[in-house]
């Protein structure tokens, strides 16, 4: 299995607009951090997780040519403004775009993208075929791929998190429940939001998350998720333990 971070972001990005703090104005292209997605290639499948306002840049970034289904943990237009830009993958591989979500979330797609469900189309527009996912415990398949959802809560906004075999993403969440880290566990990498040092209503705090980390124990564990005031990559990243890594856009890791 091999793994790309599309974008490692918090919702407005990194360089946020209009500001000039030390990290907005980093040279360091590890500072530069589109809205959050994550690549998955498994079983000869190509799969991504949430499709933000950066989507086109990112694919067109990562030359990822081939999509086979698209997952999104939740309804928030940072994780699903890019939806449009499927279009592409459905007029090179003639069929419509699977897409994975909850019920709540595919209705919000609705609302907000009414001209692709419309009954009478307009030409060109994008083509999905909806696959609800029914349970927040149980596994379900992806292009015959066995995905387990993972409960948790962005503030008070429930979320999904997914493990694929040993690698398992959690963004946009500040809790999870003992039986979601159960679910976890054994993870050989474990992917998780950490927002900034401080504590924050809807995300866990760096060390709210290394402390999560470091009791779930991976072989390997990447911090997404990220805004500028975290502070800068390099700087960071040495305060670390040493499993436990800042991810960061492009960054490719074998699972």
């Amino acid at each position: 299995m091999q793994i790309t971070f599309l974008g490692t972001g918090t919702s407005q990005g990194v360089p946020m607009i209009g500001c000039y703090c030390p990290v907005c104005r980093s040279l360091d292209y590890r500072d530069k951090r589109l809205r959050v997605s994550v690549h998955v290639q498994v079983q000869g499948k190509s799969i991504i997780i949430d499709s933000g306002p950066d989507f086109r840049q990112q694919v067109l970034r990562e030359r990822i040519d081939h999509l086979d289904a698209l997952i999104f943990t939740h309804e928030h237009k940072d994780h699903t403004a890019g939806l449009d830009d499927i279009r592409a993958y459905n007029f090179r591989q003639q069929q419509d775009m699977p897409v994975y979500a909850e019920p709540r979330v595919l209705d919000q797609l609705r609302r907000e993208y009414a001209y692709i469900f419309a009954e009478h189309k307009y030409p060109g527009v994008p083509k999905v075929q909806t696959m609800p996912i029914l349970s927040d415990t149980d596994v379900f398949e992806v292009e015959g791929v066995r995905v387990q959802p993972i409960r948790a809560l962005h503030y008070k906004l429930p979320v999904l998190g997914f493990r694929i075999e040993n690698f398992t993403y959690i963004t946009d969440a500040n809790f999870l429940s003992p039986e979601s880290l159960e679910l976890v566990r054994g993870s050989d990498v474990v992917v998780l939001n950490a927002l900034r040092h401080e504590q924050h209503i809807s995300h866990f705090s760096l060390s709210e998350a290394v402390d999560i980390l470091t009791d779930l124990a991976p072989q390997q564990a990447y911090i997404t998720h990220i805004g500028h005031q975290l502070g800068k990559h390099r700087e960071v990243e040495a305060t670390l333990p040493d499993f436990i890594r800042l991810a960061y856009d492009g960054l490719r890791v074998e699972v």
